[in-house]
C-alpha cells in the first residue's frame, strides 16, 4: 500500500509529531549507516531532540569525536568549499529563474513579430502598424524565414529565377 503524501507543516499534534521525530531519525540513521558502508567513508550524525535528555549520537561518541576533529582541522576553504547557506541558494534560484524569464520573453516576443508578420502577408494586418522597436527582431526572423526557403527549395531542386548566376 502506498504511502500517503505528507504536508510538510509543523505537526500540532505532540504525539504525531513524537511518532513522526522517531521513525525518521531511525530512518535518518539507516540512511547514513548504509552510505557510510557502501561508499566507504566516514560519517556521523548528532541529533539533538526535545524528547530526549542527550543528544542521539551515531555511531558512538570516539567515533563522532574523532570524525569532527579530523573535519575540524581541515583548512576554512576545504570545510567550506561546498557549503550553501540558504541565502546562496535562493539567490541562484531566483538568477536561474531570471534567465529562463529573460529567455522567454525574448522568444514569446520574436513569436509576436512573427505572428504579426503572417497576419501582414494574409491581409488582416496593415505595416503600419507595426512597432519599429521590434525592427531588429523582424528583420532576424525575415532572414531565418529566406534562409529556410532557400534550404527547402534546394533540397526540391527548385531554382529561384530571380537569382543571378
Amino acid at each position: 500500500m502506498p504511502r500517503r503524501k505528507v504536508t510538510f507543516a509543523y505537526m500540532p499534534n505532540e504525539s504525531e509529531r513524537k511518532v513522526s521525530f522517531n521513525k525518521r531519525k531511525k530512518g535518518l540513521i539507516k540512511k547514513a549507516s548504509e552510505l557510510c558502508t557502501l561508499c566507504a567513508v566516514d560519517g556521523c550524525a548528532i541529533i539533538y531532540s526535545p524528547y530526549e535528555s542527550q543528544p542521539v549520537v551515531w555511531p558512538s561518541s570516539e567515533e563522532t569525536t574523532n570524525v569532527l576533529s579530523r573535519y575540524n582541522v581541515l583548512p576554512d576553504t576545504v570545510q567550506t568549499r561546498k557549503v550553501t547557506n540558504q541565502e546562496s541558494l535562493t539567490q541562484q534560484r531566483l538568477e536561474k529563474v531570471k534567465k529562463e524569464l529573460h529567455r522567454l520573453q525574448i522568444e514569446n516576443n520574436s513569436k509576436e513579430v512573427e505572428s504579426f508578420m503572417y497576419k501582414c502577408m494574409v491581409g488582416t494586418k496593415k505595416p503600419e502598424e507595426f512597432d519599429m522597436a521590434n525592427a531588429d527582431v523582424m528583420k532576424s526572423i525575415m532572414e531565418q524565414t529566406a534562409r529556410d526557403l532557400n534550404f527547402r527549395m534546394g533540397e526540391l531542386n527548385i531554382v529561384d529565377p530571380n537569382m543571378n548566376h
